[in-house]
């Protein structure tokens, strides 16, 4: 009976997708912060309600981007041993799941909030709102631009892209509740801009957080024809027949694949090995394979559950 492993790099070397986009995570961490003190700050001089109300959103933002830089931390840091065979990647999906409910939470107070609003919407200072949300929205601009290719790779990054885009959007949103208030005071700019900007994050926050949980379920990788890998597999020369198929991602940008092989008499067991291997890495571009490669005589036994 053969047993193979296919690797694309040692464990050693294992970056996640999400690991090769740590330092724009923490410049963008800074950027929230920045953005966070000026609002605090300028809210407390003028007591402008909707910049306070607006800095709480910030705080949620830089906590979701550091929770998920944090994460990789956690996963790069923690190697694999007899008790985690797999390290703590998974942690990087738990925060990705963690800034979903975030949105969700934060877009849900927005919504509340606005509603209430629009019984009595208060006198919002139309000129430190539109200053204080114009650095706010620069911040956001930049942070925004060094996620955009991270976003695209890692579910982790992609959870705090999309905080990034919710605190951008919120910014803009501030910053047109701000020159209306200025040009014609109308009071009730902020509510319909409040609920714009919270109709937009539940959508993404769903799709995140539907992301992250197929990983943790260990569904097929999104993209991955379960059958037709299979198939593929069944087609190698010596192949006869493949069962017991698995195939998971431990976090974006490592996918694992397991399955037993029964070969052909007379098959070599070593070509069947490296052609399962340079199929799988090539075709679906999982380098991590652990493949079982049996006779035609050897049944596997049945499983209980």
């Amino acid at each position: 009976m053969g047993h193979g492993h296919g690797h694309g790099v040692s464990p050693e070397q294992a970056v996640s997708a999400g690991g090769r986009h740590l330092r724009r995570l923490w410049i963008a961490v800074g950027l929230g912060l920045v953005t966070f003190v000026l609002q605090v700050s300028v809210g407390l001089v003028t007591s402008s309600l909707a910049l306070l109300a607006d800095s709480a959103h910030v705080f949620t933002d830089v906590f979701g981007v550091a929770l998920a830089a944090v994460a990789i931390v956690v996963a790069r840091r923690s190697k694999a041993g007899q008790g985690r065979t797999f390290g703590l990647y998974r942690s990087e999906v738990l925060a990705a799941l963690a800034n979903a409910v975030l949105l969700f939470a934060v877009a849900g107070w927005v919504l509340y909030e606005a509603v209430g609003r629009f019984g009595a919407p208060p006198e919002v200072p139309g000129l430190p709102v539109t200053v204080v949300a114009t650095v706010g929205l620069l911040m956001n601009v930049i942070a925004f631009l060094l996620l955009r290719d991270g976003a695209k790779e890692s579910l982790n990054v992609r959870g705090a892209y999309l905080e990034v885009m919710a605190d951008m959007i919120g910014s803009v949103g501030v910053l047109v509740s701000g020159v209306v208030t200025l040009a014609f005071g109308w009071r009730y700019a902020d509510p319909v801009i409040g609920i714009g900007i919270g109709l937009f994050v539940l959508p993404r926050a769903y799709r995140l957080g539907r992301s992250a949980l197929r990983i943790l379920f260990q569904h097929a990788p999104e993209g991955v024809d379960v059958k037709q890998m299979t198939a593929d597999l069944s087609r190698l020369p010596g192949v006869a027949e493949v069962h017991d198929l698995h195939v998971w991602t431990l976090t974006s940008g490592m996918e694992v694949v397991s399955a037993h092989l029964t070969m052909v008499d007379g098959a070599d067991q070593s070509d069947i090995l490296v052609a399962a291997q340079g199929l799988l890495a090539d075709n679906y571009a999982i380098e991590h394979a652990t493949l079982q490669v049996e006779q035609p005589s050897v049944k596997c036994r049945e499983l209980s559950w």
